[in-house]
């Protein structure tokens, strides 16, 4: 659920790991960067977090965006009806601006595109916010920063949108700002921007005036900015602009001058906040939705209301008496292509569900998305399908008037399509949720919603774990809605760790040399804080709390699974034999200890705790403190042991102000040395050696080289490899990093916002390759099949995506697929196969992990390639002397 988001972000990203100037790098240090090209690409979650902002453009069909409130704004895909991350180039340093607190998209010129970025108000946030300008729809940005903070994370985040762009004259932007800083305007395309210092409030709601963090004691500020198009003409200034202000005696205002003057709007209700301000210009009517609160999680009354612009009056127009409402209102949207038609949402209606209203009489009469026929049951105009994403069920069973899945909770944005009246779509707590039949509800039938979300990932990820064998390919820890256990990275899990359901999973272990054995710890209101698996994640069972226990810490399994150490929120270190039916408490290690265990010696375990490395012998009953010295001082540390190897440990971590970097211990953590030309570590893991290799493949988020990024070694540290580049940074990557065990290459990255990533080489040996090779091409025998779809698109770019299918009957032990092309497209770079071209013709294949394909199996592959003119797709493919048949 959303409620933890906030708790979780600011755990992670309150380290202090980013402020200050890194130490110089050692001269002997060895770096290749970007000398390697990975395919980037997300294990399947699709949604996960909140969405509070979906922006339509009214120019161009088809053209949308959606807005996170920390993990950055994306781009929607008809062709494939997913959507495009846009902010993924966003670095380290700046990771606050993965935090969108508005979009706005030029109806006058749709290719351009403007984001507000900054997570938070406060001191979390080192930098201040910015307004990011793309003139390609935000493929690439330009960037403007502003002298004070923007909260896409922040109390309020729902309230807008709060930048927006004049429809008639798009040179002019508008950005109402929080924290008192007022309304701001630039007449240059978001190039500069100015004070309206004539604005005559800056507002004064805050959600918390005691809150001494400053989060929720933050003055809401200026939170929505609607032109009335009408009011102008092309090529000059709007002349009647309506503002919103978190100010509950004082929420509208007006200029009709084009923002030289402004008066509060006479008349206006009080006692309220305005969240949304949306005008219908053909009818003359400002609708508004009001809440009592700030939200997204918060709010008890609420009222919608009518303005006329011609003749001033205000018109109550809730759908219900204020006296029972237990809500207040925020979703707010008309229908363009028949403006009488309105639609606002009960956004804090956590139970039994939240509510939609629509009116097709601009507000004079209303209907409900459900009412109850006798309570508890209830009749719902829609059916909900979440058979894409089968995890929203959240495997509840609840009682009515509750239902599984819910229709959605924190549904402050929605919006209806201006170009097609069917369709609709909702951001909720957890997912973006659509239909494309809306209409069947005004002609009695049942419109149908389903998540309109794969492509928008943003979970906040804090652990990962590749198991070395078993079903499952990966385990994640994610806040708040548990984690996944992923058998395919290509598809959405059926549902989040249950039995028990944590809102947020802290830690999660296997046992290295039993990985049916599967341990996991995290948040939970009420209930057991740590569950155990015997069949590799499959199914879970509850263990036992010791006394105190309040969050779940950190936890590690041993290297046979038979006896566990726990280092629990509210109490010290804990050890158990078997499965944590009985606890008790390790001497020797201070509680908020960092644990983890040896790969190999099950009754070794090892821990860590502000600068001083701790070490048990006796299965966590005991721990001595080492004599390492030179750690980092701070709790801002990572540390993991080698699989295959006993005591070999390597520990990352630190803050600027301090010992900050990467640590290799061979010796059990007795002592440990410094890689001197590693200058900040936040991450290690490992992966499957490269061929030839004697250990194993090191990955890190660190900055080495002067260059913050994704490093590879795979010399035991000796040398690293850039593996991501400027377009793929995810802004903050410190929580958690693991190789695969079983595929050389492949890494696995957390993010704060993006989802868990994962990266493939085009590098499948880790001795060169990938752009091509000499040998005898395979001659598989068999009938096959190619899908060959184009992903992405721009001016002279693209991106394909193949699907070779063995449809024979006998398995092949090498392919190689030609074709030709008909446009002079060429091939960049191709990932997860060999390649040659030669004029239009192209030819792929397999790497030494792929060549294997059994009958009825797949086997994929991608590139990105240029075209000029046309980019049509090949017509034939031919596996040898083979024509597939093209899908």
């Amino acid at each position: 659920m959303r409620r933890t988001r906030i708790l979780t972000a600011v755990l992670v990203l309150a380290a202090g790991l980013l402020a200050g100037t890194p130490p110089a790098l050692a001269a002997t240090q060895r770096v290749a960067l970007a000398a390697d090209t990975y395919t980037w690409s997300n294990a399947r979650i699709d949604g996960g977090g909140f969405v509070p902002g979906i922006v339509f453009n009214r120019s161009e069909k088809n053209l949308a965006y959606a807005r996170t409130d920390i993990g950055g704004a994306y781009r929607w895909s008809e062709s494939t009806k997913t959507w495009t991350p846009l902010l993924d180039s966003v670095g380290w340093n700046e990771w606050g601006h993965t935090g969108v607190v508005s979009l706005a998209s030029d109806s006058v010129d749709p290719d351009k595109v403007y984001a507000a970025v900054g997570t938070y108000t406060n001191s979390w946030d080192p930098t201040d916010g910015a307004v990011l300008r793309s003139s390609d729809r935000g493929a690439s940005w330009q960037k403007t920063d502003l002298p004070f903070k923007l909260g896409g994370n922040m109390p309020g985040r729902g309230m807008g949108e709060r930048l927006a762009v004049d429809p008639n004259k798009d040179s002019v932007l508008y950005l109402g700002a929080p924290s008192g800083k007022g309304l701001w305007r630039s007449t240059d395309s978001g190039v500069t921007w100015s004070q309206v210092t004539n604005f005559p409030n800056v507002g004064n709601y805050v959600q918390d005036a005691t809150d001494t963090t400053g989060y929720a004691s933050d003055n809401q500020g200026i939170v929505w900015v609607t032109f009335d198009e009408s009011t102008g003409t092309s090529g000059s200034a709007t002349k009647t602009i309506y503002v919103g202000v978190a100010d509950k005696d004082n929420a509208v205002y007006r200029s009709t001058d084009a923002g030289a003057t402004w008066t509060r709007l006479a008349g206006q209700p009080t006692g309220y906040l305005a969240h949304k301000g949306v005008l219908d210009a053909k009818n003359g009517y400002l609708y508004l939705a009001y809440s009592d609160k700030g939200g997204p999680y918060d709010g008890g009354k609420g009222q919608l209301w009518r303005y006329a612009t011609a003749t001033g009056t205000w018109t109550n127009i809730s759908p219900v008496a204020e006296a029972d409402t237990y809500y207040g209102f925020s979703g707010l949207t008309v229908d363009r292509q028949h403006p009488g038609t309105v639609m606002a949402t009960a956004y804090s209606s956590w139970w039994p569900d939240t509510q939609i209203f629509r009116s097709t009489d601009s507000g004079a009469t209303w209907t409900k998305a459900w009412d109850y026929t006798s309570y508890p049951n209830r009749s719902n105009r829609y059916t909900i399908d979440v058979s894409s994403s089968p995890w929203l069920t959240f495997g509840a069973n609840p009682s009515p008037p509750e239902q599984s899945p819910k229709l959605g909770w924190m549904t402050e944005s929605l919006e209806i399509d201006p170009f097609d009246s069917d369709r609709m779509m909702y951001g909720t707590g957890a997912t973006l949720y659509g239909t494309e039949d809306l209409t069947k509800w005004d002609s009695g039938g049942q419109f149908t919603v389903k998540p309109m979300v794969q492509g928008l990932e943003e979970t906040s990820v804090n652990d990962l774990a590749a198991p070395t064998s078993g079903g499952a390919q990966l385990f994640s820890a994610l806040g708040d809605i548990g984690g996944f256990r992923h058998t395919d990275l290509t598809k959405v899990p059926s549902m989040m760790y249950t039995s028990p359901t944590f809102t947020t999973t802290t830690s999660l272990d296997f046992a290295e040399s039993n990985p049916n054995i599967v341990v996991r710890v995290g948040n939970l209101d009420s209930g057991p804080h740590i569950a155990f698996s015997t069949d590799n994640g499959a199914d879970w069972f509850a263990g036992t709390d010791p006394s105190g226990v309040s969050g779940g810490g950190t936890v590690a399994a041993a290297a046979d699974g038979s006896r566990f150490v726990w280092s629990p929120a509210g109490t010290g270190v804990q050890y158990a034999a078997g499965f944590g039916s009985s606890w008790s408490a390790s001497s020797g290690i201070p509680s908020g200890a960092v644990v983890e265990s040896d790969r190999v010696d099950p009754k070794t375990f090892y821990g860590f705790k502000s600068g001083r490395f701790y070490v048990s012998t006796d299965g966590g009953a005991t721990f001595s403190a080492s004599a390492a010295t030179g750690l980092p001082s701070g709790d801002s540390v990572r540390f993991k042991a080698l699989p295959g190897t006993k005591g070999d440990v390597w520990l990352a971590g630190g803050s600027t102000d301090g010992a900050y970097g990467l640590w290799h211990s061979t010796d059990g953590g007795a002592t440990f040395a410094r890689l001197s030309d590693v200058d900040q570590a936040d991450t290690v893991g490992f992966g499957k050696a490269a061929t030839g290799a004697s250990y194993q493949t090191l990955y890190t988020s660190a900055k080495i080289g002067g260059v913050r990024g994704i490093f590879r070694s795979t010399d035991e540290g000796a040398s690293w490899t850039r593996i991501n580049d400027d377009a793929h940074q995810w802004g903050w990557t410190g929580a958690a990093i693991t190789g695969d065990p079983r595929v050389y290459g492949r890494v696995y990255v957390s993010t704060n916002g993006r989802g868990v990533v994962y990266g493939d080489t085009s590098d499948s040996s880790g001795g060169g390759g990938g752009d091509g090779g000499g040998g005898t091409d395979p001659t598989p025998s068999g009938a096959c099949t190619v899908t060959y779809r184009i992903s992405n698109q721009w001016t002279g770019g693209f991106q394909a995506d193949v699907q070779l299918t063995n449809t024979g009957s006998t398995a092949w032990s090498g392919w190689s697929l030609g074709w030709s092309f008909p446009n002079g497209q060429t091939v960049g770079q191709l990932w997860n196969a060999d390649w040659t071209q030669s004029g239009a013709a192209v030819t792929a294949r397999n790497v030494s992990w792929n060549g294997t394909v059994a009958a009825g199996s797949s086997v994929s592959f991608g590139f990105t390639g240029t075209w000029s003119g046309a980019n049509d797709r090949p017509s034939s493919f031919e596996l040898g002397d083979q024509t597939c048949t093209v899908a």
